[in-house]
């Protein structure tokens, strides 16, 4: 009797073992940036006539890409001191047209790595680390090129906030931009402008079609 109750007792450790789902390991920010693009390529090279199409490539990368990117911050870095300087209302509506420029700026550069080959290389980093720089090469292209992604540890994962293009950050770049703007037309200028660029790349988009 006492063989039966601890070999009841010990099928139904078994099987509640395997109903627990495992715990698998977090992925790390080099992983989890691989399996992204990885997704990424699989689609657009699928269907031939999506790399034309500006709209779905965006819809693309939002759905498979933009989730590892805190556009959020990347507009403040982007604004530097000049943030501060900002009404909240104006800084919702600076980081909604950022956002919206910057993915139209990455998905169009990835989209045209389609034929190419994009390696992620190996991170080595402590599991307590914060920040992490993720290096990447892309290869068998007209030109070679090398993608640097910044990240750092959120409450939602590894997140990128600034991506270096051979060696240039694109956060440095809008930042030169933006402070020239905002020198000549202040917060509301800048956010037009913004505005303005991003209805003249949809207008590109749809003659292009």
């Amino acid at each position: 009797m006492k063989e039966t109750k601890q070999g009841a007792t010990l099928l139904l450790w078994v099987s509640l073992s395997l109903a627990q789902p495992s715990l698998a390991a977090p992925e790390t920010p080099e992983v989890l940036l691989s399996n992204a693009s990885a997704e990424f390529f699989s689609v657009l090279r699928q269907d031939a006539d999506l790399a034309g199409d500006p709209s779905r490539v965006d819809t693309l990368f939002k759905a498979r890409i933009a989730p590892a990117f805190d556009f959020s911050r990347m507009t403040q870095l982007a604004m530097k001191h000049n943030w501060r300087i900002a009404s909240v209302r104006q800084q919702e509506r600076l980081t909604a047209e950022f956002t919206t420029a910057l993915l139209r700026t990455y998905s169009s550069t990835l989209a045209g790595y389609r034929d190419c080959t994009v390696t992620y290389k190996a991170l080595h980093f402590e599991p307590r680390d914060t920040d992490a720089t993720v290096r990447s090469e892309v290869r068998q292209c007209a030109q070679a090129h090398k993608l640097d992604y910044e990240m750092t540890r959120t409450p939602d994962g590894w997140k990128v906030y600034d991506v270096k293009l051979d060696g240039m950050s694109l956060v440095t770049k809008h930042r030169e931009t933006f402070a020239a703007q905002l020198r000549h037309s202040g917060v509301d200028g800048l956010i037009r402008a913004l505005a303005e660029q991003n209805r003249q790349r949809v207008a590109l988009a749809k003659d292009s079609m």
